[in-house]
């Protein structure tokens, strides 16, 4: 099928990306690894520097939208793979784990859509909404809707999830349902450094379109070469799994090297991309 309520079709991909998802035809068969360690320091002093500006930046924020902003200037990034088919996404949302009690094992998980071109403020203002609106143990949303009324019938659970997954592995799938779906996402991002644990290599789901995760965890000194020195860096670990099936590895390294000099410099991203 050309066209998902989620994506279009991309039909001039390079000859090995259109062969390659009919030899590892599942997700996980595809998952690269890597870990990212981000400088804190350069992130910190900007989010100080905004809140003496009274604008209250988070972490999490920055990260963000340096990952958007990335994103637009690697178009790929937003590709993901259905039935062996590659797509390119219409949107990009963003899936997030909100933490609502920790004793109770209580979370949810939902997503937030940004534009590409969205300005590190407007990435914080969207993600600001979406965490006030969740984090509540009282607050309900859509997708905890959703799943509460697939557990309200006995046996619905079962055939709703098969259906589900029949109607998307053939682009079948209606928009509102895409929509209420954590798993149908451009990124999938879990702070793991909020609970004071270290980061992960948390698996991709075969069910869905995410294409890329990370788990972030508790700051750590890295040692790095200065001169002629072994210097401590504090910095920031993200677990990386990627589909390799969305572009080359060689693809991927620029991705990450452009990340890192958004967050190595945020206020690149106060600007729309074309004024920059």
């Amino acid at each position: 099928m050309a066209f998902r309520a989620d994506g279009k079709r991309v039909k001039n991909a390079d000859p090995m990306y259109t062969v390659v998802p009919y030899i590892m035809d599942k997700r996980y068969d595809a998952m690269n690894m890597i870990n990212v360690d981000i400088p804190v320091e350069p992130i910190h002093e900007y989010v100080k520097k905004k809140r003496q500006e009274g604008i209250k930046l988070s972490h999490l924020s920055v990260i963000t939208a340096a990952y958007v902003r990335t994103v637009y200037e690697f178009p790929l990034l937003n590709h993901f793979i259905v039935n062996k088919r590659i797509y390119k996404r219409n949107e990009f949302p963003v899936a997030m784990v909100v933490v609502r009690d920790i004793k109770n094992q209580e979370a949810t998980m939902s997503k937030v859509n940004f534009e590409l071109d969205d300005t590190i403020f407007e990435v914080n203002d969207k993600m600001n909404a979406y965490i006030a609106a969740n984090e509540s143990t009282s607050s309900v949303n859509n997708t905890d809707r959703m799943i509460k009324f697939l557990l309200s019938i006995p046996g619905l659970l079962s055939v709703g999830v098969w259906l589900i997954k029949f109607l998307d592995k053939h682009g079948l799938l209606p928009k509102f349902i895409i929509d209420l779906s954590p798993f149908h996402a451009g990124l999938t991002i879990t702070n793991l450094a909020s609970i004071r644990t270290n980061y992960i290599y948390h698996h991709l789901y075969e069910f869905g379109t995410t294409s890329v995760f990370f788990a972030l965890g508790q700051n750590r000194d890295v040692p790095r070469q200065k001169g002629d020195e072994i210097v401590l860096e504090k910095c920031m670990p993200i677990g990386v799994v990627m589909d390799e099936r969305i572009c080359s590895g060689s693809y991927f390294a620029m991705a990450f090297r452009k990340l890192r000099n958004y967050l190595k410099n945020p206020e690149l991203l106060e600007t729309k991309p074309e004024e920059n």
